[in-house]
């Protein structure tokens, strides 16, 4: 009985002491399991493989490694690249374990070892304790790696921001956008239109155009893919196919702000920038921007600026602040793109800038920067052009922004939601696409532990939501959108909408309305008068007025415009028209509404007008009719110096006899201080 008891305790000590020891896979420690340690081997193998492909393939590498692991759980190589693994594959809790393991049973694992420990911690927030161990890594370093000396500072100074920054968490809820959008494969790029009605993203699924892989990590080609939003929901994504898509790599990057033209980029030369325009229910073949905008560097993602008149992209051409840089170009009157200048050096940093996104404001921009003031890798920031000069690039903060590269930002044209992609550990895959909800700081969050919002998030998350008293400010600009449509039978029209500064005569920039739903959609930033013009060939054209203050917050306004055929009796008002006060003379704001009346007369040459004045009630009879006929009078003189025969042409003034709406309060007293016109001949 003692010998077995003896037996047993030696038996015991062995293992244990297997257990403690660094076990390598090799015949000499499993001699009696040389099938299992072959198929160990071979899962070690291709474990490696895949690890080597890339980020993208870190769960399949991980996969393979933990199979391994079963057999021998005591290899301290094998331990430390599982703990690599999940500094990507998540959870990073799981790495530091792993870590700490392989570091047990070999002090001496790997040169590398502080190094990916303290990252570890760094990406699960425990920010001093990474700290400690980048700066035992820096002080060990050998002189043949002294180069890594500066990313092992910034990456201290990164721990340091993110103290600050998780201490002051903004008002946020923060939700993934969902399964009709995201998979288990990388979807990422994700940018709405103005109105959030439609979003266009990227992803490396097998339904990818031709289903090839890229030799390179294996992984599926990049696609676009979009969905639309009804109820609220987003229905289920579909995959925009040819012509947008082709065998090789097709990423969204891009949207203008009326939602009918797609920024693309392809791995055409060293990396292009495409467009395609929606006519109807398709887009057009793809088109690659000419130089300066593409060069033989790589051009990686573009937006364009409220107005289309301006282009900002990212390259890694030469002469940047470093590696890659935000630049932009204008378009010229005759259409053509100016000169690429950098932003300067108050936007781009030492290190990369990707991902630029700007603002329907026509000020603000969001872009992902591996510099200014981050708390690891890339961080989302927004900047201000004001006064001339952009703004300190501000980082959006906790939760927004994490250890883990956040990039890919996209708001809405109210500012109250955004969307951009991010690893987190509550993913349905490599990358996910995720919601922005910001939250007023007047506002404290009820939470129910039956909203699937909260379920699916963290409880950092929660903590953010309460405790912060920041948010972000509301935009400064108005929504314009409707649809165009013919007056009688109301099928919609694709139109040409101008967009005009009154104050200084001429036009911002010209857009179309979709030629099979009639929809259009329209960026005002407030601080403006501006003139609205859609014009269709074969009808008159429909004017409008938005006076809009500059600190008028965001709103909607929503004007179905239906176009009137140029016939005999139909007519218009002018609403960019203006005079002085109690004056017959003509404002400099009435500039190119007149020119457009101009255009009119001349394309259809055989067209006689009635030009009318009308007033409000304020005053005697006579004299409004007088002020009107004077009005309508000066309107026929400028078309009569512009080229227009007299004979075309009839001034009438009706005083306040034909009202459209009620002298009984400024709004409909303005609507009735008018111009028209109505045709009269053809």
């Amino acid at each position: 009985m003692i010998k077995n008891n003896l037996l047993a305790i030696l038996l015991l000590i062995s293992t244990l002491a297997f257990a403690q020891r660094d076990v390598e896979f090799i015949k000499a420690n499993f001699p009696d399991n040389k099938v299992e340690l072959k198929d160990a081997l071979k899962n070690i193998e291709d474990g490696d493989y895949y690890y080597n492909l890339g980020s993208s393939n870190i769960e399949i590498a991980l996969d393979y490694y933990l199979r391994a692991n079963k057999f021998n759980p005591n290899s301290s190589e094998l331990n430390y690249k599982i703990g690599l693994c999940y500094l990507e594959a998540k959870p990073v809790k799981e790495g530091i374990k792993y870590f700490k393991k392989a570091k047990k049973l070999n002090p001496k694992v790997n040169d590398d070892y502080y190094w990916y420990f303290a990252k570890a911690y760094h990406l699960d927030l425990q920010f001093d304790t990474a700290i400690k161990y980048y700066k035992y890594y820096k002080d060990n370093l050998p002189p043949s790696k002294a180069s890594e000396i500066d990313n092992i500072e910034r990456s201290i100074e990164e721990c340091k921001n993110g103290k600050e920054l998780i201490k002051k968490p903004v008002r946020v809820f923060i939700e993934n956008i969902g399964s009709t959008i995201n998979g288990e494969y990388p979807d990422y790029g994700a940018v709405v239109n103005m109105d959030e009605s439609m979003i266009f993203y990227t992803s490396r699924r097998p339904t990818t155009t031709g289903g090839n892989r890229n030799p390179l990590d294996m992984m599926y080609f990049e696609d676009a893919y979009w969905s639309i939003k009804r109820n609220d929901l987003w229905l289920p994504a579909k995959n925009m196919a040819k012509p947008i898509n082709t065998v090789g790599h097709d990423a969204v990057v891009g949207i203008a702000p009326d939602g009918q033209t797609l920024l693309i980029y392809r791995d055409n030369n060293s990396g292009d920038i495409y467009w395609s325009k929606q006519k109807g229910d398709k887009w057009t073949k793809p088109n690659a921007f000419p130089e300066p905008i593409n060069s033989k560097y790589q051009e990686s993602s573009a937006a364009f600026s409220y107005d289309g008149k301006r282009i900002f992209f990212v390259s890694n051409r030469p002469g940047g602040y470093g590696g890659k840089d935000i630049y932009y170009c204008d378009r010229m009157k005759n259409g053509k793109w100016g000169k690429a200048i950098n932003l300067g050096n108050t936007i781009n940093s030492s290190y990369d800038e990707i991902a630029v996104f700007v603002q329907a404001d026509g000020k603000t921009i969001y872009f992902s920067s591996e510099g200014h003031y981050g708390m690891g890798s890339f961080d989302i920031f927004k900047s201000v052009y004001e006064n001339g000069k952009w703004s300190k690039p501000e980082n959006l903060g906790y939760p927004i922004n994490s250890p883990d590269p956040d990039v890919f930002f996209s708001i809405g044209a109210s500012g109250r939601n955004a969307y951009f992609s991010s690893n987190r550990e509550e993913g349905m895959g490599d990358q996910d696409i995720y919601k922005i909800i910001f939250l007023g700081p007047e506002k404290n969050p009820v939470y129910s532990t039956e909203d699937p919002l909260i379920a699916s998030n963290t409880m950092g998350f929660k903590e953010a939501d309460i405790e912060n008293k920041i948010s972000m400010q509301s935009s400064q600009l108005t929504l314009l959108k409707g649809i165009v449509i013919d007056e009688i039978t109301e099928a919609p029209i694709e139109a040409k909408i101008e967009l005009i500064d009154n104050d200084e005569g001429e036009v911002l920039a010209t857009f179309n309305s979709n030629s099979a739903s009639g929809k259009y959609l329209i960026s005002l930033p407030s601080g403006h008068n501006y003139g609205l013009s859609i014009s269709a060939d074969g009808y008159l054209f429909y004017s409008a007025n938005f006076i809009i203050p500059k600190a008028e917050a965001y709103k909607e306004v929503v004007k179905d415009v239906k176009l009137q055929r140029i016939e005999i009796g139909k007519g218009i008002a002018l609403k960019n028209i203006f005079f002085e006060y109690k004056k017959a003379n003509l404002n400099k704001e009435s500039k190119v509404e007149l020119k457009r009346l101009v255009n009119l007369m001349i394309k259809y040459p055989t067209l006689r007008l009635e030009i009318s004045g009308h007033t409000d009630n304020v005053g005697d009879e006579e004299y409004n009719q007088k002020l009107s006929l004077r009005r309508a009078n000066a309107v026929v003189e400028y078309l009569v110096r512009n080229g227009i025969q007299s004979d075309r042409l009839v001034a009438k003034g009706y005083g306040f006899s034909k009202p459209i709406a009620s002298n009984d309060s400024e709004l409909g007293r303005q609507q009735n201080r008018r111009s028209e016109i109505k045709v009269i001949g053809k």
